[in-house]
């Protein structure tokens, strides 16, 4: 069996890329504490794949019970690492809970990768690592600047501890996934975005309030020096995403890089502002939206997009959906899960 450990599994990457993994023929063992998914999730991967999931819930800063399951399945192949919290926002008011978590987490999979001689590491990084880029779009030498955020902080921190890792052990391999702004869902609507609370990411607060959990969606910010006045991100289906953890994968298994430690930037190339997605949701479902513009949000970014070109080249990966197709599918999974918990 091809057993690829993934942490933080049933999130909303990491239970695509578990579906992914599936269907490439891999056998994937997955660790998440639940503190930001539901175990519904699993129920979700079991039906797209037809498989049972080899499932513990354990947190990545338990030390011990990370140990325990990297000891049982030390035959895996390698571990794609997503397990972290992830809210700008939060990450402001609570910035030495995201350091803890985050790199202790991180720390803790280096080590048990180490004692059961596990050699490629697949990290969920993200284009917070670049700051507000004084040129776009970024391409993968663009330097880092200073992090708008503490979460951008601890994905920058990560990488440098896996650079550092590497270049101390010739046997060891990673590469780092600079992820833009994923939306979307499963073509199934048996997975997708699901926040735990009120929702800090723009998408599935797009959705609740079009289904009516939600008075009003809040567009932070309508002077900047963009198109529209609104923040321009790069949005990318997470299906395309997952394909291209697996493609990483593939790549560190068949040991076709010419670098120990690589990193890649994921997403279409192209920005969208705020109003465009609310535009291309309003477009693809039928449905109007209830919004308003309030002040600037702190520590959000201006402007990001991605060069891709690395990717496409080196991974032989390529965005395939389109910002319609990602609106659309987000509001077929929030329709499914209305559907499933009766609201």
């Amino acid at each position: 069996m091809k057993k690829i450990i993934v942490t933080g599994g049933t999130g909303y990457i990491g239970s695509h890329v578990v579906v992914n993994l599936i269907e490439k023929g891999y056998a994937p063992i997955v660790i998440d504490n639940l503190s930001n998914s539901e175990k519904s999730v699993i129920e979700g991967i079991e039906k797209i794949s037809d498989q049972k999931l080899d499932f513990y819930e354990v947190d990545i800063c338990d030390e011990a019970g990370i140990q325990k399951v990297f000891d049982k399945h030390n035959d895996c192949l390698g571990v794609i690492h997503f397990a972290a919290l992830k809210a700008v926002g939060e990450s402001l008011e609570q910035p030495i809970k995201y350091y803890h978590n985050n790199i202790t987490g991180l720390i803790n999979i280096i080590q048990a990768m180490d004692r059961n001689n596990i050699s490629n590491l697949i990290f969920s990084s993200s284009c917070t690592v670049y700051g507000q880029p004084e040129k776009l779009p970024v391409t993968e030498s663009t330097p880092f600047l200073a992090p708008t955020s503490p979460y951008g902080h601890t994905k920058q921190l990560g990488e440098q501890i896996i650079e550092n890792y590497i270049k101390a052990n010739d046997s060891q391999h990673a590469i780092s996934l600079r992820y833009f702004n994923p939306i979307g869902a499963h073509e199934s609507a048996l997975i997708g975005e699901l926040p735990i609370g009120i929702p800090n990411n723009l998408m599935p607060y797009i959705t609740q309030t079009a289904i009516g959990l939600r008075d009003c969606l809040n567009v932070f910010g309508n002077d900047y020096n963009t198109h529209d006045g609104t923040a321009i991100r790069d949005y990318i289906h997470v299906t395309d995403l997952a394909d291209a953890h697996t493609l990483a994968m593939e790549k560190l298994l068949d040991r076709t890089s010419q670098k120990r430690y690589d990193y890649y930037n994921l997403g279409v190339g192209k920005g969208q502002s705020v109003l465009d997605v609310i535009h291309s949701f309003e477009r693809s479902t039928g449905e109007s939206l209830n919004y308003k513009i309030v002040d600037r949000r702190p520590g959000d970014a201006e402007a990001i997009y991605a060069n891709t070109e690395k990717a496409n080249t080196e991974l032989g990966w390529q965005a395939q959906y389109t910002l319609d197709d990602m609106t659309s599918s987000a509001w077929r999974w929030q329709l499914a899960l209305a559907e499933r918990l009766k609201f």
